[in-house]
């Protein structure tokens, strides 16, 4: 496959290069993008049980009513010529003071419309999948309103015009998953899960709430124009400290490390809500961040080191964590922390890396939904079963599921020409690219994981379908209805076809170009040919360890101790254990000083010591108030003489 045809770095909100001009047509229908599903879920949570019957239908239609509208947006900007493709829809003046204005607008060029296309279309097969999936669940209607509303967030942290309102979509979205990962919520463990995810999320939030302050003293500005358009002003210094703040930003939404550890629990939610957070939404949104922000990373090349070094401990991470899990979506999720990895390793690379990002991330959100609601067929016929050491020969029970999931499985390990192919050999190749030991190192890191990622997801699929039935006595494998198959089906065509329509063709590339501009053709450090053959082999030998532990070997119903590794791998590399010690602990004993000050210093000393003394003087003028006049005659007289005494004197 062709590798770099990515040249000079065009900003997109440099005036130089792109210029937004003013949303007319269909574009300036955008709003409906975001009020549809926030309608819909404005409806189902006030309506209430009013609207039980038919709120879950009215909620995917809105869904549907968003993808036309993104749509028809995107014809029209085929349309326009190259350099005129990106368009600003002005909504109201939000905030205004002094210097400072904020407004509320979208941008509508490329890249925000190739996000909005990935969550309006994955994510309204998800609603379709979840009619069938929540049909008995008596709270439904109450889940299809959380669905409107993070498709809402999501679509407004990608619309933004402006860090500030893409903060208002990444608040929501981060209170979205909080009520969807905790729907069921009278789970205790569940309940947490959802605080767990929550609490780790503001971290990131935090940081990027800081460099927002950063911008707004450094650039008098929160606008993308604003603050890319001045960013070659700012000293290195600033515009490093900034671009670290935007990555632990990055690093909450996007599950990267350190902050990762919130991801795995999040399977406590419906698997539906697996889908939609774990391949077209959330975790995506920081990959998006870090594109969006290209002017100020590519200025700053310290910070987007640290964004490619991140990337590539997370792919690394994720791998190995997947290789020992029994839980099908907490091996799912491992792997989605990994691929994302593979995005922010691409980002980190600079301008020959954010094109291949933003393509395997559009690949990925349709194989990774496809096998997430692919592991929700399963668990649907498997009474909620999640153990894969229990499950086993589910092809000769499931076999759309089984053909569905198979897609997306070779997808995910690159196999030859479908859409995983396509988009992670690029990134690969271009991780090789540079000078000195830095491609070895990430190239060499890349290629790993890649052979890791074949391991684990055949295990995986091999374990799940294939093999002897390990089910229990009471468990009946059987299809699950079309309102679950029919979104399988279509997200399979995608794991097999959209990476060959998309990057052969030329379109994909062409289509963001006006946003990341044309990058020449870079040689890797060793030929595409010698990468493309060394990920194969360890793409097949991958696929061949796990048939041969677990198709022609016995799989045990319960997981053996295996190697310290592996125990490990199961603990999530310890990062909760980290967290404990380095976070948790010193963060409880910091609250009970806190608290004995509070106790023994406020509370016992100066707020103590100050109705102590009040409460004696009181005590000493209360006994001059007897009631007698003969006494309050002697005061005035004392009185009269002091004040005459003190006159003498002073004359």
């Amino acid at each position: 496959m062709p590798l770099l045809e990515t040249s000079a770095i065009l900003p997109l909100a440099d005036p130089s290069a792109v210029r937004a001009v003013e949303a007319t047509g269909t574009a300036g229908l955008a709003w409906l993008l975001v009020a549809l599903p926030l309608v819909g879920a404005g409806l189902l949570l006030v309506g209430g049980r009013a609207t039980d019957k038919f709120g879950p239908m009215l909620a995917t239609l809105l869904s549907w009513g968003s993808f036309v509208v993104g749509a028809l947006i995107v014809v029209q900007l085929l349309g326009e010529p190259e350099g005129e493709r990106s368009l600003s829809l002005q909504l109201w003046d939000w905030v205004s003071a002094g210097d400072l204005s904020v407004h509320v607008g979208f941008l509508l060029d490329p890249l925000s419309l190739a996000f909005v296309l990935l969550i309006t279309f994955v994510g309204s097969l998800i609603h379709v999948y979840s009619l069938g999936y929540m049909a008995h669940d008596p709270h439904k209607r109450r889940f299809f309103a959380y669905l409107n509303l993070f498709v809402a967030a999501m679509l407004v942290l990608v619309l933004a015009d402006s860090y500030l309102v893409l903060f208002v979509g990444w608040e929501g979205v981060g209170l979205a998953s909080y009520l969807l990962i905790g729907f069921w919520y009278q789970n205790p463990e569940y309940a947490t899960a959802g605080n767990k995810a929550f609490v780790v999320n503001r971290v990131g939030d935090f940081a990027l709430l800081i460099g927002m302050a950063v911008m707004l003293s450094t650039f008098g500005s929160l606008d993308y124009a604003g603050v890319h358009g001045n960013a070659a002003g700012a000293s290195e210094t600033t515009l490093t400290i900034l671009g670290l703040l935007l990555l632990v930003g990055a690093c909450g939404k996007s599950a990267q490390f350190p902050l990762q550890s919130w991801l795995g629990d999040a399977m406590a939610g419906p698997t539906p809500v697996s889908a939609l957070i774990h391949a077209a939404t959330m975790v995506t949104a920081g990959v998006y961040l870090i594109a969006r922000s290209q002017a100020i990373f590519d200025l700053t090349p310290d910070a987007q080191l640290a964004v490619a070094i991140v990337g590539t401990i997370t792919l690394v991470f994720g791998a190995i964590v997947g290789c020992a899990k029994d839980d099908i979506k907490k091996a799912l999720a491992a792997s989605t922390m990994s691929q994302i990895g593979y995005m922010m390793l691409a980002v980190g690379l600079g301008p020959i890396g954010y094109v291949f990002a933003i393509f395997h991330l559009i690949t990925h959100g349709f194989f990774k939904a496809g096998m997430f609601l692919g592991a929700g067929s399963v668990m649907h016929s498997m009474n909620n079963g999640v153990d894969m050491r229990r499950f086993g020969d589910l092809s000769t029970k499931m076999k759309i599921t089984w053909l569905t999931f198979g897609a997306g499985w070779l997808a995910i390990i690159g196999f030859p020409f479908l859409s995983g192919w396509w988009s992670k050999d690029l990134i690969i190749e271009s991780a090789f690219v540079g000078e000195g030991l830095r491609p070895w190192i990430f190239g060499g890191a890349a290629m790993l994981a890649a052979g890791l990622t074949a391991f684990y997801m055949s295990r995986l699929f091999l374990m799940t379908f294939h093999g002897d039935a390990r089910w229990e006595d009471d468990v009946h494998p059987h299809e699950s209805p079309l309102t679950m198959t029919v979104p399988m089906i279509i997200l399979s065509v995608g794991s097999v076809a959209l990476g060959a329509a998309l990057w052969p063709t030329g379109i994909f590339n062409d289509w963001l170009e006006p946003v990341f501009g044309h990058v020449e053709h870079h040689e890797p450090v060793i030929p595409v040919l010698a990468i493309q053959v060394l990920v194969f082999v360890l793409m097949a030998a991958g696929v061949a360890l796990a048939w041969w532990n677990y198709v022609r070997q016995d799989v045990p119903q319960v997981a053996p101790a295996g190697s310290f590794l592996t125990r490990a791998a199961r603990r999530d590399l310890f990062q909760d254990d980290v967290n404990e010690i380095f976070l948790r602990h010193p963060g409880d004993q910091l609250v009970k000083g806190m608290v004995a000050a509070d106790d023994d210093v406020v509370d016992g000393g100066l707020v103590g010591g100050v109705t102590g003394g009040l409460s004696g003087l009181s005590g000493v003028l209360r006994r001059t108030q007897n009631g007698f006049v003969r006494s309050y005659a002697m005061t005035m007289l004392a009185g009269v003489v002091a004040i005459l005494g003190v006159v003498w004197v002073m004359q």
